[in-house]
């Protein structure tokens, strides 16, 4: 029998899941932030800094009181988390590593097989690259010469940076740690502690735990969904797993914004869920474009009815609303979006322009509340003044 989803529901369930139903208060140590990333299962990151990096924004919308080097304590002086690739560069929970061996597999042998193979140096080079940071300790590419060949394609690297790339792909090297956000790569077993390193898991185990931890964090999802979410598993594999009555799948209805549905599954224990899913804060906040809440674009169209993409990659003058636009959650609704940019130098905050939702008024109320988030995040930023150029202020 198929559970019917409200689209209320569907909101309230995925909001939850990400960590924003309820107020992002509290002290942000070092435990707390890692139940977030536990929570969230991994947190991209990014170099874009329009106001803040991405991994920085989105611990910071889930704990106000996260500040930039934070995430430092947490990969470097604490070995809680991991650098690896998702669906793209990403941090991870330490405790996760055993169940990342296959994704180091897979990623080695798409890169010595794909597009990668016209460009990776020698295997003797690669091993020359790695026998350096054997002697020498945590190197970045800035520690090795060479220059790239233009020849190849118009964006090549210089092939060392194959190298060190490949072998942090294949988990033969790991992220040391980062300065002003230049990645150090040291061998992965001065990285990963023992307990995790050391500890096997079984293909098939790695595959159902991916499945398992997916469709947690995703509430609800089809198989493309439980698919893409670390993108560490083949299409086919998570359908093998789906169609395995072992897992005690729940078939669900969800309804749409637009009043239509697509059918999914849930975890076991969805009916426990709704039972005691409760309303989100009425919370305004201004989210990163690759927060996890909004990063699949479909599903926030279909659960929202927000229409959303990000035009870092569309030339200026095809863009619809702006290089890089966050959007505006107010409670269990996208409300409109924002184009804010954050000039470090000059310590300010300055706020563009805002486009709100078609049927969203900007009452007195959410005027308040948005300049509220605002304030927070020139505190978060260390910015001493906010310019208004917004026609609300």
């Amino acid at each position: 029998m198929t559970l019917e989803i409200t689209n209320r529901q569907a909101r309230w369930l995925w909001l939850e899941a990400q960590g924003l139903n309820k107020p992002p208060t509290g002290p942000a140590t070092t435990d707390r932030l890692r139940e977030i990333i536990q929570q969230l299962g991994f947190v991209q990151l990014d170099t874009i800094r329009v106001v803040a990096r991405a991994h920085d924004h989105i611990l910071w919308s889930r704990n106000q009181n996260y500040r930039e080097d934070m995430m430092h304590i947490l990969l470097t002086e604490e070995r809680q988390v991991f650098e690896h690739f998702t669906h793209d560069a990403s941090i991870l929970p330490m405790a996760f590593y055993p169940y990342w061996q296959r994704q180091f597999g897979r990623m080695a042998a798409q890169l010595k097989n794909g597009t990668w193979a016209k460009v990776m140096p020698p295997g003797k080079d690669i091993t020359a690259i790695r026998a350096r940071i054997k002697a020498e300790g945590a190197l970045s590419t800035k520690d090795f010469s060479g220059k790239a060949d233009k020849s190849v394609h118009a964006w090549a690297r210089p092939a060392h940076k194959y190298g060190l790339d490949y072998l942090w792909y294949a988990g033969d090297l790991a992220t040391c740690h980062r300065h002003n956000f230049i990645k150090y790569y040291d061998l992965s077993e001065r990285v990963i502690p023992a307990q995790w390193r050391e500890r096997h898991v079984s293909d098939q185990e790695q595959i159902d735990w991916l499945c398992h931890q997916a469709l947690n964090r995703l509430a609800f999802g089809t198989e493309g969904d439980i698919q893409r979410f670390w993108s560490a598993t083949d299409l086919a594999e998570v359908k093998h797993w789906c169609s395995n009555t072992s897992n005690s799948l729940i078939p669900v209805e969800i309804k749409h914004a637009d009043k239509s549905s697509h059918l999914a599954f849930a975890p076991a224990d969805i009916e426990a869920r709704l039972e005691t899913l409760r309303a989100p804060t009425s919370r305004l906040r201004i989210l990163n474009p690759f927060d996890p809440l909004v990063r699949d674009r479909d599903r926030i169209q279909r659960l929202f009815g927000f229409d959303y993409r990000i035009e870092i990659f569309v030339p200026a003058a095809k863009r619809q609303y702006g290089y890089y636009i966050y959007p505006l959650l107010e409670g269990d609704r996208l409300v409109g979006r924002i184009e804010i940019r954050a000039d470090r130098k000059k310590s300010t905050l300055c706020v563009e322009n805002i486009w709100w939702e078609s049927g969203v008024g900007s009452t007195g109320n959410r005027l308040a509340k948005l300049a509220s988030e605002i304030e927070r995040m020139a505190r978060f930023v260390g910015a001493s003044d906010i310019i208004r150029k917004d026609r609300t202020s």
